[in-house]
Formats: structure tokens, sequence, C-alpha cells
């Protein structure tokens, strides 16, 4: 029996009492008055409390509903799940909520990388179950090869469908890993390269000797062409990162083949990078990617070497020019001795490449017109070849 009927009983059995009294005649007028107005004003406060019981008993019964409402939500181990039923159904087996596996969503991370960084239309990328394929022609579209004195007499050629591995699920190498070839890939599609030009390094020391920047090697972008006439990266991508839209959101500028990204100078948080906090590949550990890349103002500029494992085997080189028709490759040149003089390096309209310097009072020069073949046609007077003419029709 509830309190409200409890409450009410003696009201009721007093109505009784007054209705027996007035049947009788006992009871005068004035008495049958009084008790009216008594039990009238007990029965309305006796009503009065017991809509507000009924009230605060509603409420309670709403919160109880609640409450029974986050506990269906309830995880079976007790930790309390998403309250949105259809939000939990689509949770992922990692708890990431986006219904990935880790793979497709390296996968995407590293497509997002590339189109917020306004390169979509330069690199294309597709995913199988352990790699990324980002294919591009190696050939940026900012300033090359300006402000180099130490040429070693190679001109940029693109390499139309280039493509290189990037790791989906990184797994971290016994030791680092040196090349004598890139390291990873620029999110404008430019082979990134360790800060020297000796091939394999020690990756516990640095070397001033081969340093490509100290040697004046570099462009003002941080890159120059190698043996294969392939344009790639020793140091900070300045002249990519310049013309990138994101470039104020400490964006993610590349990857290492092992799958692993590379940040600018600072955190992804744009906080500043303790002295002495990056390791021997120029990195540190990561709480989203495991571990990442920096660049550095200080040597070694870029990733130096791989802390993932990468099977080198499926890392193509971009292939040298060779001669249409046979006859071997484009002979490869060697610094001049002392460095040249007023290097510059231009793309006309027509499709001319010339790369035009001076030496020892002498001017050489390389340039190249691209045939509809996809060959390009060369002419050259460099140091190398004693400033001989050369001529020849070139493909990669």
């Amino acid at each position: 029996m509830t309190k409200q009927y409890l409450l009410l009983m003696p009201l009721l059995l007093l109505a009784a009492c007054g209705d027996s009294d007035t049947a009788s005649g006992n009871a005068s007028d004035a008495s049958d008055t009084t008790v009216d107005t008594a039990l009238d004003t007990a029965l309305d406060t006796a009503l009065d409390t017991t809509s507000d019981t009924t009230a605060d008993t509603a409420a309670d019964a709403d919160t109880e509903g609640s409450s029974a409402d986050a506990t269906a939500d309830t995880a079976p181990d007790g930790s309390v799940e998403d309250t949105t039923a259809d939000t939990t159904a689509d949770t992922a087996p990692d708890g990431s909520g986006d219904g990935l596996t880790p793979e497709e969503r390296r996968c995407e991370r590293i497509r997002s990388s590339i189109e917020e960084a306004g390169f979509a239309d330069k690199v294309t990328i597709t995913c199988d179950a352990t790699k990324a394929q980002l294919t591009s022609n190696t050939f940026p579209d900012h300033d090359l090869m300006n402000g180099i004195t130490a040429t070693n007499e190679q001109i940029p050629v693109e390499a139309p469908g280039h493509t290189v591995p990037v790791m989906l699920a990184p797994n971290f190498a016994p030791a680092p890993l040196t090349v004598d070839g890139a390291l990873g890939v620029a999110v404008n599609g430019v082979p990134i390269y360790d800060y020297s030009g000796a091939g394999a390094i020690d990756t516990t020391t640095y070397d001033p000797s081969v340093d490509t920047l100290i040697t004046g090697q570099l462009d003002r972008c941080g890159g120059h062409s190698g043996r294969g006439d392939d344009y790639h990266y020793h140091a900070a991508p300045v002249c990519m990162i310049a013309a990138m839209p994101n470039r104020d959101a400490n964006p993610i500028l590349g990857w290492g083949f092992d799958g692993f990204p590379m940040f600018g100078d600072n955190n992804p948080d744009g906080s500043t990078i303790p002295a002495g906090r990056l390791d021997d590949c120029n990195g540190q550990p990561d709480t989203e990617f495991g571990y990442r890349y920096h660049t550095s103002v200080a040597p070694p500029y870029v990733m130096k070497c791989l802390k993932g494992q990468v099977d080198l085997t499926t890392v193509p080189r971009v292939p040298p020019l060779s001669r249409q028709g046979g006859g071997g490759g484009r002979p490869s040149g060697r610094p001049p001795a002392g460095g040249v003089q007023g290097l510059v390096h231009r793309v006309e309209a027509s499709g001319l490449h010339a790369m035009e310097y001076t030496y020892n009072g002498r001017a050489y020069y390389l340039r190249y017109t691209p045939r509809p073949d996809g060959c390009f046609d060369f002419e050259t007077s460099t140091v190398t070849a004693n400033g001989v003419v050369e001529t020849g029709v070139y493909c990669r």
C-alpha cells in the first residue's frame, strides 16, 4: 500500500463518521459544517502532497530511465561505450570508430597529406594490402638548380610514371638502414635522399666532406639533379613548402619508404623540438604513427636513415637516360674543381630546358627539348667533356 493511501485513510474514516452522525440526527448543523470544512482542508492538503510526491516519483523514473539507457550502452567489460547506437555499430575493431583497418587508415593518411598539400594533380596513389604506391614524374613545379656552384653537370629531366612504395604497416628494423639512393618521397612526388652525395653512409656520424649543402651542390630549394639526370632533395624542400596551401599547419612533407612520415622543423603541434631530441635518423617517436622524421636547419637536414623495415628490391631508382638506338647512357659529369660561376637554369615556353654557367671564364651549357615520342633532343658543352659540343637523342 502506498504512502498516499495511508495518508488518506483517516480522512475517509472521518468522512464516514460524519455521514453516520448526520443520518442518526445526533449531530447539529454547525457540527456538520465544521467537520466538512476540516475534511475539505485535509483532503486538499493530502492531494497536494500526493501530487508533489507523484511528480517527484515521475522525475525519479525519468532519471532512472536515463541510467538504464546509459547502462544499455555499457560494454560487457564494464566500460561505457558511445551512447549513440549507430556510432557504436560503426566502431572499428581497434576502437578508432571509422571502420577502417590500420593499413587502410594509413593509406588514407598518405592520400590526404598529398591532397592537402595541393599535389593531387601531380601524384597518384593506389594501395594494396601492404603498400601504398605513389606515382609521379619526379619533376617539381618550383625553381630548379639555381644557386648551385658545385654542379655535377647533370640537368633535371622528368621521369613519367615513376612509382615508389610506402609501407602501410611499418615495423621497426633491428638497426637503422642506409641506402645508396632515395629513402623516401616528398608529397610532390620528388624523391628524398640523405644529406650526402656519397651513397650509403655511417648513420652514427656526420661527415661534412660529403654534405651536399655545404659543398655547394644544392640549389635554393634543397635539391639537385643526380647522376641519372633525376631531380631529388638532400635538404628541406623549402620551395615545395612555400607553395603548399597548408604550410602554416605543420603538415606532413613526405614519407619514408618504411611508412613513417616526415614533418618540418617543428613538432606537429607547432612546438619547438628541444636540442638533442632527434635521433641518428633525424626523427623521434610519434603517438599517431609510431615514429616520425623531421627536417632541420642543422645537419642532417632530412631523414638520414630509415628506422623501419624496407625490402629494397621493391624500391626502384629513377632509370638513367639511355641513348636512343643503343650506345649507352648519357655521360655523367663531375663537379669542376673550385665550382662554376653564374649557373642559371630555365624552362622556356617552347619546352627548351637549359642550364648555363661559366668556368674559368668560358661558357658551358646543357640543353634539351622534349620530343613527341617521349624522348629528348640533347645538346651539351660541358667542363667534363672539355667543352666539346655533343648531341644525341636520349630516353628514360
